[in-house]
Order: C-alpha cells, then sequence, then structure tokens
C-alpha cells in the first residue's frame, strides 16, 4: 500500500510541475508588457480550460488578474460557473479577492508557486481558501517550481528599479 501512495505522489508531482511550467509561460507574457509577471491555468480531465496573466496595467482595471481571467475563460469553455472538478495553477500566491472568487467557483484545487508574505490569502496574511465559515473549502498544494515562480518576481522588480533609477 505504502509503495501505491508513494507512487500516486510522485505522478501527481510531475502533473503539478507540467501545469505549473504552463503557468510560468503565463507569467512571461505578461513580464514580456510590463505586467507582474503573474500566470496562471485552470486544468479539468488532465486538460487546459482557461488560461491568463495579469493584465491589471495594460487592461487599467483592477478586475484583471490571472487568475480571474482564467476562470472567466474556464467557465466559459465549461458553460458553468461552478469549477468543482478543476485544479487552479497559479505562480503567485492569491490575493483576498482572486482567494474569494476561487471559494465561490467551488474550486477544488490550487496549486501555489510562490508564497506572498504582504498579500496571500491562502496562508500567508489570511486562508480566505480554507475557511471553515464557507461552505466550500478549497485543496492548497505550495511550493510547486518555488524557485523559478519566485524568481521571475524578483527579477522583474529588480528591473523595474533599475528602469525607475534611469529617469
Amino acid at each position: 500500500m505504502a509503495l501505491k501512495d508513494e507512487l500516486e505522489k510522485n505522478r501527481q508531482k510531475k502533473k503539478d510541475e507540467k501545469y505549473m511550467k504552463a503557468a510560468l509561460k503565463e507569467a512571461k507574457k505578461a513580464y514580456d508588457i510590463n505586467e507582474v509577471p503573474i500566470g496562471c491555468v485552470i486544468v479539468r480531465d488532465d486538460k487546459i480550460i482557461g488560461k491568463a496573466y495579469n493584465k491589471r496595467n495594460t487592461d487599467k482595471n483592477v478586475l484583471s488578474h490571472a487568475e480571474l481571467l482564467a476562470m472567466q475563460q474556464a467557465c466559459k469553455k465549461t458553460g458553468d460557473w461552478r469549477l468543482e472538478d478543476c485544479t487552479m495553477y497559479v505562480t503567485l500566491e492569491p490575493c483576498q479577492m482572486c482567494s474569494g472568487a476561487m471559494v465561490q467557483a467551488r474550486l477544488k484545487r490550487v496549486v501555489i508557486g510562490s508564497m506572498n508574505a504582504k498579500a496571500g490569502c491562502a496562508g500567508s496574511v489570511l486562508n480566505i481558501l480554507q475557511m471553515e465559515e464557507f461552505n466550500h473549502q478549497v485543496e492548497i498544494e505550495k511550493g510547486v517550481l518555488e524557485e523559478e515562480c519566485s524568481q521571475m518576481l524578483s527579477a522583474f522588480f529588480s528591473d523595474l528599479r533599475e528602469q525607475k533609477k534611469q529617469f
């Protein structure tokens, strides 16, 4: 039994890394247009049904977070506002707005690259995703490809500081 569990755990880890790499590709798109590099994909039945990257500055819209845009796409694809059998992969821990939307969508699981000590609501500042007071809780997996996710964010903010020095 222990071997079977270990094999399943390894299979899930590989799958999580595969889809986090897809989320990182989305984050790179944000980086390339000078947006905070946050990427997100939503998976159901081993298929990506929603993907997006942060576009707040581009859209001039507070709602243009990668998670919300990906959920919009996934809901359109499924024809339902419920994402009960879906897993979200996101490069940075979701904020309170996105975490609330994930609970509302009844998302099954979220896989997070790096945590956000200043604004994260999957355990850093708050854990909205697993509050017993709500009618739904989202499973959380943290630290998948954490180094890659953190490095992209660090590089972005380092570049931004350099740009500001030049002006």
